[in-house]
């Protein structure tokens, strides 16, 4: 088995301010073969952005940079691709291609982010 360790940062809530700098460490065991893909991006109008990709099935996730922070995304079923979602967000890929939604925009909107993979390749 494989041991991996992610740190989720808790946001503060208005009632409770103790919580404001908290930072818990979950660890995720996983059996069998586990791989960890590192990708970069370059996104129209955006910085560069660098995705990780948690495969360990049947676990697979995807940790997006979203605004400054780390977005833990869990794999759905598609059509074709991949497609990861965690709460309002889509993150999907399909061979070089991915893309991030807000579904809260309606569905026939524009991506908040539209990525190629890097080409690391002179």
């Amino acid at each position: 088995m494989k041991r991996f360790a992610f740190a989720i940062a808790l946001l503060a809530l208005g009632a409770a301010p103790a919580f404001a700098d908290i930072t818990l460490g979950v660890g995720l065991t996983v059996p069998g073969e586990a791989q960890i893909k590192v990708t970069k991006y370059d996104c129209d109008g955006h910085d560069p952005i660098v995705v990780q990709y948690l495969d360990a099935a049947p676990n697979f996730l995807a940790l997006v940079p979203i605004d400054g922070q780390t977005v833990i995304f869990a794999n759905t079923l598609s059509a074709s691709g991949a497609k990861y979602e965690a709460g309002k967000y889509v993150w999907w890929s399909k061979g070089s291609q991915a893309s991030l939604s807000d579904v809260t925009e309606g569905l026939d909107a524009a991506p908040v982010l539209s990525c190629a993979e890097e080409n690391n390749t002179p």
